[in-house]
């Protein structure tokens, strides 16, 4: 095989490792709370900005920076169920996602206000691992590598606590488990600030891949709803898979043309997945 193609496919692996994590939460929250975070991107955001400023300005270590940023994203998760969520969870599902898109332009304000729009970058690379005649980037193979532990975590919490077996309780309905005892909105409040910390783990991956402007997130969030879309939304393990789907396209996508000819075959497959499978692909 060619060593760039197969360069390409691991680099694709690697992306879609990355991908998967805020799409997880991002399933996770819709899956139990049944709305959908259209700002979930600009949490990430946020969280990019918290890690390079603990980072570059106050000289927090690096690993430091990315433990403090999960308690700030996962407390921006709980603001916004508390605050935007809840009060329209009995709303018409537009309502909800009109008030989510509001708050996806207020962080993208408060980021510009505070932090202008130049692009920040933390300065930090790997040196690349050398496999034979294939190069592989040290930073995105640790960032797949903390991906994947992450999505681990979140699969044992959700299997073997009484927490993530009741979340995954409600997810499937709704109605019965408040009759089994399970108190849905303390289960809607976990989920959400579980979501946070996902997005706050994957704030912390792709800074160290990203330089950092408040309109960073239209760089993947278009793609994290289309694999949780692909998916199926909700579904936990659909979403997982389609992230490594997407991650491929991309990849091959820029190897065969360009980064732009990438973004418009994936959204490209995208829509014709809709056509054959409007649930999604793993939809159950």
């Amino acid at each position: 095989m060619d060593p760039f193609l197969l360069e390409a496919l691991l680099n694709g692996v690697l992306l879609g490792g990355v991908f998967a994590l805020p799409a997880l939460g991002l399933n996770l929250v819709f899956g139990v709370v049944d709305v959908v975070w259209l700002c979930y991107a600009e949490l990430v955001m946020i969280g990019m900005y918290a890690v390079w400023f603990l980072y570059t300005q106050a000289g927090w270590p690096l690993a430091l920076a990315c433990a403090a940023c999960l308690p700030i994203v996962a407390g921006l998760g709980l603001a916004l169920h508390w605050l935007v969520v809840r009060p329209l969870l009995t709303a018409p599902p537009i309502n909800q996602v009109l008030a989510t898109g509001g708050v996806l332009f207020v962080l993208q304000g408060a980021a510009t206000l505070v932090f202008k729009t130049d692009f920040r970058s933390l300065g930090v690379d790997m040196p690349p691992m050398e496999l034979g005649d294939v190069f592989i980037s040290g930073t995105k193979l640790i960032a797949f590598c903390a991906a994947l532990v992450g999505a681990a975590c979140l699969w044992a919490f959700l299997k073997f606590t009484y927490v993530g077996t009741a979340i995954r309780a409600i997810a499937r309905d709704r109605e019965v488990m408040p009759l089994m005892g399970v108190d849905p909105k303390r289960i809607y409040l976990i989920a959400s600030g579980v979501g946070g910390t996902l997005a706050g783990l994957a704030a912390c991956l792709l800074v160290v891949q990203l330089d950092v402007h408040p309109f960073v997130g239209l760089s993947f969030g278009p793609i994290t709803f289309m694999i949780c879309v692909m998916g199926g939304l909700g579904n936990m393990l659909g979403g997982f898979i389609a992230a490594f789907m997407m991650g491929l396209i991309i990849s091959i996508g820029g190897f065969y043309g360009s980064t732009e000819l990438s973004y418009v075959i994936a959204f490209g497959f995208f829509i014709l997945m809709m056509f054959i499978r409007p649930q999604g692909l793993f939809a159950r």
